[in-house]
């Protein structure tokens, strides 16, 4: 099945400039979010004719509905959610690049700026051998996390309203959010406004991946005040804050880095490290799937900094440390009826389901903590969050194929 204007619909959305900013103290983080969401997203579904339109000052999610069919009111309500925010890179002058019947081995250019995409550095390419692909000219990201996902859902409600609106169907709930990027976004949502019996978030990676692990996550801020005196008579007097924080991270086990972790193995990620002698400051996120290895990592944080500040005559240590989401699969797998709707939907297509834990979070993982079961689906970007990341039309489409049996499945289900 061919969506005309799903690749129109996609370069259009990733033309605009959506990038969150985490230093922002507003809702939504910047301004260009509120303005796609305002100028391009909600004239799209009202003329689409989506119903209940509306965009949530509280939180910048942009709501909608599709109505169930006359005689399937009594189906599950389904939630699909997107969100409009890119990742941290530069997003200004996005210049999305197509190239036609990719042959499966050749290098290809990133426009002009000296960059590649090269099969012998990105395997993955070798997956998408006649196929069309869509790429970055090499000076940005290419905004498929998660322009892909809102440009699908918005295709599968244009089918089921415009193109065959004798589908049958349960009432559908579309939500396109905000912020993600920053881990923000959907501390806000609003599940009475939403009012679905479950939902999934249309934010996955390449095609028939379906998750329902993420991990469990924390944030950590690490500050010491140090003494600054001078080196030559240091002995005895100096505390040099940039040191006590190295030495802070020499505690830390040393296998666990994201660089050095795989599958459901955690990790202290060093974000970033800024100071003098006389003052510093660091910042970590914590990640683990297991819930006590989890509060294992925390304790350890703790135990540190208390044998750091052991060291001096007062305390040099101080720190911050706060959860910020946790591994949704302690909701789904409650009732995965759901996880097997999207299988069989996979199944039904010729595509095989790649169930694996997210070694991350979505906005899923709050919103099923909220009351909404809502694992994630492919959307079929590749590489994403900086200048090597692509999406095949193809695995786009089948995206939205996965959808449409999905709304059909559910049919079988009464809520």
């Amino acid at each position: 099945m061919t969506y005309d204007k799903l690749l129109e619909r996609f370069l259009r959305y990733v033309r605009v400039n959506t990038r969150s900013d985490e230093d922002s103290t507003t809702v939504p983080s910047t301004a260009t979010q509120v303005a796609f969401a305002k100028d391009v997203i909600i004239p799209e579904l009202e003329a689409i004719g989506v119903s209940d339109v509306h965009y949530l000052e509280s939180n910048g999610y942009v709501i909608g509905t599709i109505p169930a069919t006359e005689g399937y009111e009594n189906i599950r309500k389904m939630g699909l959610i997107s969100h409009m925010d890119t990742a941290d890179f530069n997003a200004e002058g996005i210049n999305p690049q197509i190239l036609e019947n990719y042959d499966g081995k050749s290098v290809i250019a990133l426009g002009d700026s000296g960059f590649t995409l090269d099969p012998k550095d990105f395997p993955n390419l070798k997956n998408y051998k006649g196929q069309t692909l869509i790429h970055t000219d090499g000076t940005t990201l290419l905004g498929s996390d998660d322009k892909s996902g809102v440009a699908e859902i918005i295709t599968l409600a244009d089918y089921l309203i415009n193109i065959a609106p004798e589908t049958p169907h349960g009432e559908i709930r579309l939500g396109f959010g905000v912020d993600e990027e920053i881990g923000t976004g959907a501390d806000r949502f609003d599940v009475v406004d939403f009012n679905v019996d479950f939902a999934y978030t249309v934010d996955g990676g390449p095609l028939g991946e379906l998750e329902y692990e993420t991990f469990s996550a924390a944030g950590l801020k690490l500050h010491v005040q140090g003494r600054n005196v001078h080196p030559g008579t240091a002995k005895g007097q100096m505390v040099n804050a940039l040191q006590v924080l190295i030495d802070f991270h020499n505690v830390l086990p040393a296998g666990d880095r994201p660089e050095l972790t795989e599958g459901r193995e955690g990790f202290y990620h060093l974000l970033k490290l800024d100071g003098t002698v006389e003052e510093a400051d660091s910042q970590y996120i914590i990640r683990d799937h297991d819930d006590a290895k989890f509060a294992e990592k925390k304790a350890l944080v703790e135990k540190i900094v208390a044998d750091l500040n052991a060291q001096f005559d007062a305390p040099r240590v101080s720190f911050e440390m706060k959860d910020q989401y946790y591994n949704m699969a302690q909701i789904i797998e409650k009732d995965m009826s759901i996880i097997e709707l999207a299988k069989t939907a996979m199944t039904n297509l010729g595509i095989t389901p790649v169930i694996e834990p997210v070694r991350g979070g979505t906005d899923g993982s709050k919103i099923s903590f909220m009351g909404i079961p809502t694992p994630n689906l492919f959307a079929g970007g590749e590489n994403m969050h900086g200048r090597y990341e692509f999406v095949s039309l193809q695995a786009m489409e089948k995206a939205v194929d996965v959808l449409r049996e999905m709304v059909k499945l559910n049919l079988k289900t009464e809520s």
